[in-house]
């Protein structure tokens, strides 16, 4: 270095290693960066293809800018301006949030970014070789120029990590809505349904099925995790889950492994515009396997259920069914009033034949013939009328699923 040189102090600050760095050797760089500018950009568009885009002017303005901005804010750094960054860093946070919106990953722009570092490097090199500049000055210069490229990937990455999370948010809130939609009553237009579906990114299918799932309590409690292709919503209780053409091949399976071990239950298959009923049935059977009337662990399927749902979707009416037709039980002492009535729906599901009566009950035949005269007693004609025989059992066969599951 020549006597009497003029020099200046880098920043103090401990992010920057920078000791001492002549004035002349600022003076002498910042009149190339445009051409170092165009250089980067030019190797970036040579080496990484889907950054050569001559045609798209706002696309490579920006390009330019950011390359231009990452020089002016490095040779702020070394002339100690006591600038903090701050519109460097602001420019690829923007630059990152370009490229999540783009659906790009980082791993292209990590890459541009370590071409401009080294194309910037070996033109400073050869202004050192230049001035011929001590290695210690070189060594704090080459740190100088790792630490302005972490603090831009870390900018970079910043910005593309908040948009990623800012769309998954959106997406999120359309695909929430889209349950709505899917699950109104009165059902919506088709094409309503069909632009949410667009701008939620979810392909609409065929038919749909409607899954309600039980929640583990707690704040920590591990939500399921269900297939991409299904719609999903955990925020309340039940959660609500969307299955996307039911009868298609693996989608039982999935469903089933995805709410495995939790109590859930699956509405039947539906168009489109009918998922409210998917939805009706499905929490029909939830709640029906929280009473015990139903399997109370695991997936229930509404299909496998469909008399049970049918008999439990107005109990009220039930009950003044039980009362016109079992009415007359109620003058029988409690223990033999439960062992007629028990025996009164096995002869009426096995066609009023008293021997198979017996063998279902494990009871002497005798024993059912006695008790059949007994029912004739308490009943009489309505005995023989096929319409209360119908109802007769249908009212038994609801109060015996009523029972609770120890009795």
């Amino acid at each position: 270095m020549a006597d009497g040189a003029r020099t200046r102090t880098g920043p103090s600050r401990g992010d920057a290693p920078l000791t001492a760095l002549p004035a002349e050797l600022l003076d002498h760089l910042r009149p190339f960066l445009d051409e170092i500018t165009e250089e980067v950009v030019r190797t970036i568009g040579v080496e990484i293809p889907e950054y050569a885009r001559p045609a798209d002017e706002t696309y490579t303005h920006v390009i330019n800018r950011g390359v231009a901005q990452a020089l002016e804010g490095f040779l702020a750094r070394l002339s100690g301006t006591g600038s903090d960054g701050e519109d460097v860093r602001a420019t690829y946070r923007r630059i990152g949030k370009g490229e999540a919106d783009e659906g790009r990953s980082l791993d292209s722009f990590q890459a541009a970014l370590r071409i401009g570092a080294r194309v910037t490097w070996r033109r400073v090199c050869e202004l050192f070789e230049v001035h011929r500049l001590p290695p210690d000055v070189l060594i704090s210069l080459g740190e100088t120029v790792f630490l302005h490229l972490d603090e831009m990937a870390a900018a970079t990455a910043s910005g593309y990590t908040e948009a990623r999370l800012h769309a998954a948010g959106e997406l999120q809130q359309r695909r929430g809505r889209l349950i709505d939609l899917l699950t109104a009553d009165p059902a919506v237009s088709p094409e309503a349904v069909a632009d949410l579906a667009r701008t939620a990114q979810w392909p609409l299918p065929r038919e749909i099925a409607v899954a309600v799932v039980d929640l583990p309590e707690g704040s920590g409690s591990v939500r399921p995790i269900v297939p991409s292709e299904f719609l999903a919503r955990f925020d309340g209780q039940p959660g609500v889950v969307i299955v996307p053409d039911p009868q298609g091949p693996g989608r039982e399976r999935a469903v089933a492994g995805a709410l495995r071990g939790l109590n859930a239950a699956l509405g039947p298959t539906v168009s489109l515009d009918s998922g409210a009923r998917s939805l009706r049935w499905a929490l029909d059977a939830l709640d029906l396997a929280r009473r015990g009337v139903l399997p109370g662990t695991g997936l229930v399927r509404c299909t496998d259920h469909l008399a049970t749902l049918l008999l439990f979707r107005d109990e009220d009416l039930v009950d003044a069914l039980a009362r016109q037709y079992l009415g007359p039980l109620d003058a029988v002492r409690p223990p033999q009033r439960e062992r007629l009535a028990e025996t009164l729906l096995c002869w009426l599901s096995c066609a009023r034949n008293a021997s198979e009566v017996a063998q279902r009950l494990a009871v002497h035949p005798q024993t059912v013939r006695y008790r059949l005269r007994q029912l004739e007693e308490v009943f009489g004609d309505q005995l023989r009328d096929p319409t209360a025989q119908f109802e007769m059992q249908l009212v038994l066969r609801s109060l015996r699923l009523r029972r609770p599951p120890q009795e």
